[in-house]
């Protein structure tokens, strides 16, 4: 029997740079969106046929979730806007993962694309969403094992 996996147990995290993946803290959704350009010919080799080859892949990672003040171990809006508020850009190593054994964890390398802050009046918290964009292929092998 097939066993469902959760949503909530999926975390998007990102590679502090040094020596962990640390979650993106108090998330409410993550959503990943991959994406494979497809190159079209037609030549008078082959009058009325189409030839389609694979070009490249892209994603796009979206989040969004509850700001939070940080706590060890955990990144939220203060990191992420450090990571775009960067005068040369940053490229961040990413991890999705469900923590269930037998279940593959993700990895790639992307760029953080847009990051909002929403902070309302009243009895609301502050919440932030953001995207990710990258390219190329999603492995399940850790590149920073």
């Amino acid at each position: 029997m097939s066993t469902p996996i959760k949503g909530e147990s999926l975390i998007l995290y990102l590679w502090d740079e040094v020596s962990a993946y640390e979650p993106i803290a108090c998330l409410t959704s993550n959503s990943l969106s991959q994406t494979r350009s497809i190159i079209e010919s037609q030549t008078k080799c082959d009058p009325g046929t189409v030839i389609k080859t694979p070009g490249v892949s892209s994603y796009d990672i979206s989040f969004e979730g509850e700001a939070i003040v940080t706590e060890a171990g955990k990144q939220s809006h203060a990191e992420l806007f450090t990571y775009i508020n960067s005068a040369v850009g940053t490229t961040q190593t990413w991890k999705m993962d469900n923590g269930q054994s037998g279940s593959p964890a993700y990895y790639g390398q992307a760029i953080l694309a847009d990051l909002s802050l929403d902070a309302p009046a009243g009895d609301e918290v502050t919440t932030f969403s953001g995207s990710l964009s990258g390219s190329g292929l999603i492995v399940i092998l850790d590149p920073n094992a």
